[in-house]
């Protein structure tokens, strides 16, 4: 029997904000520091690669949040690309997100905060794998209740997320001594060799997941409204905190203690401030900082898999909606299971979630090129009519702001060509295992 309930609409800006700078601010703005600025040569370099990567990661959310606007159906990315390009290329999207990207990344956002957990209590390192499976376990039971406990948890996970970014960046403003820009690292690290595009590739990567909103736009209240706002907002925020904390980094530590120090350079600089009791909070932060993340995740892509089944492309249980809480309870027990099964027997979560990074940004590019095709489709002038009266966000400056994004999404899709071509390989490889299996949910739904 058919569902009788849809999914709840209870969910405001506020709520959708939180998706958006939660999903994105995890660890990267912690840890990615030492790399990118090792890439880029030198402190003024580093600071000007997460400028751009700001602008590029901008312009990609202004593209999309008139492709949202135009598109506010639950699905995101796989409802976009199903739309304007059709079914198989829709299919392939959820494919690879829900199949493969989906329960790798949950698995390796669930293991680094396990990671730092043990590190913190003082356990063995051992103990992080069944930390993680207590986490997924954790986040997936709060998604089997009411969108609006989950949606308060990204709330508040995402303030307290907030805190130790704004700390740190006023202490580096303030209380800094060293110069800012113009120190160089080409001497200092045998990374400096992978030059400026490096660099904003790793902090593209660093700004992604803000287009997971788009999975639970029919439970926003308002989505033509609220999408883009939170998109624009969100981004806008997530770009500050990044360049501000890069600034305020540059100004508290030399940049050869930063290439010495990797990853522990933003301890380091919270235990300069703040001593040891310093450093020790800035790891609780991060801990739940990663929670706020693994949420985002755990709300997102079950919302993919609930379209794709509900549109008869994946099993049918996992259209199912729970009565009481209007949840998709079967999609969300099966994603964080298959990313339970990738952490408990497989040690791959982190290299799979970086393979199909590849065959996201291929999908990214086409959603971007489609705000090309949605305004020359046949309800363009009912498109133009109701922009007219502010009901649809229309991206400025157009089209310069979605070739900024295409020109973005190409050269991280030509950087990894380059960098990592087995693994585009086998991302092309899982995109076709999809084919039989679309083909296999088509026939059983023409037959």
């Amino acid at each position: 029997m058919a569902d009788t309930v849809g999914l709840k609409r209870s969910m405001g800006l506020m709520s959708g904000l939180s998706l958006v700078i939660g999903t994105v601010i995890g660890s990267g703005v912690f840890f990615k520091q030492a790399s990118v600025l090792g890439q880029a040569g030198s402190s003024t370099m580093g600071l000007l690669a997460w400028t751009l990567g700001g602008i590029i990661t901008l312009a990609a959310g202004l593209t999309i949040a008139e492709v949202a606007a135009r598109l506010p159906k639950a699905g995101g990315l796989y409802s976009y690309i199903e739309s304007i390009y059709g079914p198989t290329a829709g299919f392939l999207t959820g494919w690879m997100q829900v199949v493969v990207y989906a329960p790798a990344v949950i698995a390796s956002i669930g293991g680094y905060a396990a990671y730092l957990t043990a590190n913190f209590l003082g356990w063995s390192l051992g103990t992080a794998r069944w930390i993680t499976v207590a986490y997924v376990l954790l986040v997936m039971s709060l998604n089997l209740l009411e969108n609006r406990v989950t949606s308060a948890f990204q709330v508040i996970t995402t303030s307290i997320k907030l805190i130790p970014i704004i700390v740190l960046v006023v202490y580096g403003l303030f209380f800094g001594q060293t110069n800012a820009l113009g120190q160089t690292v080409n001497q200092l690290s045998q990374s400096a060799h992978g030059g400026m595009g490096m660099a904003i590739l790793g902090t593209l990567f660093a700004y992604d997941g803000w287009i997971l909103l788009g999975n639970i736009a029919e439970e926003l209240k308002n989505p033509e409204r609220d999408m883009p706002r939170a998109i624009i907002f969100g981004l806008t925020t997530i770009v500050l905190a990044y360049v501000g904390v890069t600034y305020a980094t540059y100004r508290t530590l030399p940049a050869a203690e930063i290439i010495h120090l990797q990853n522990n350079t933003t301890f380091a600089m919270a235990t300069q401030a703040f001593g040891d009791l310093g450093g020790r909070a800035l790891s609780i932060a991060i801990i739940v900082s990663m929670w706020g993340t693994l949420n985002g995740k755990m709300i997102a892509f079950p919302r993919m898999a609930y379209a794709m089944a509900k549109d008869g492309l994946f099993p049918k249980y996992l259209s199912h909606l729970n009565q009481r809480s209007q949840e998709p309870v079967y999609a969300t027990i099966t994603v964080a299971a298959m990313a339970i099964f990738i952490n408990v027997f497989t040690n791959s979560a982190d290299r799979l979630s970086d393979i199909a990074i590849f065959t996201i940004w291929v999908f990214y590019t086409a959603a971007f090129f489609g705000i090309f095709i949605l305004r020359k489709q046949k309800e363009q002038a009912h498109f133009l009519e109701k922009d007219t009266k502010g009901v649809l966000f229309v991206t400025p400056l157009y089209p310069l702001v979605p070739l900024i994004a295409i020109g973005g999404a190409l050269f991280v899709l030509g950087s990894t060509l380059i960098t990592d071509f087995t693994g585009v390989l086998i991302s092309l490889v899982l995109v076709g295992l999809g084919l039989p299996v679309y083909y296999y949910y088509r026939r059983q739904k023409n037959g």
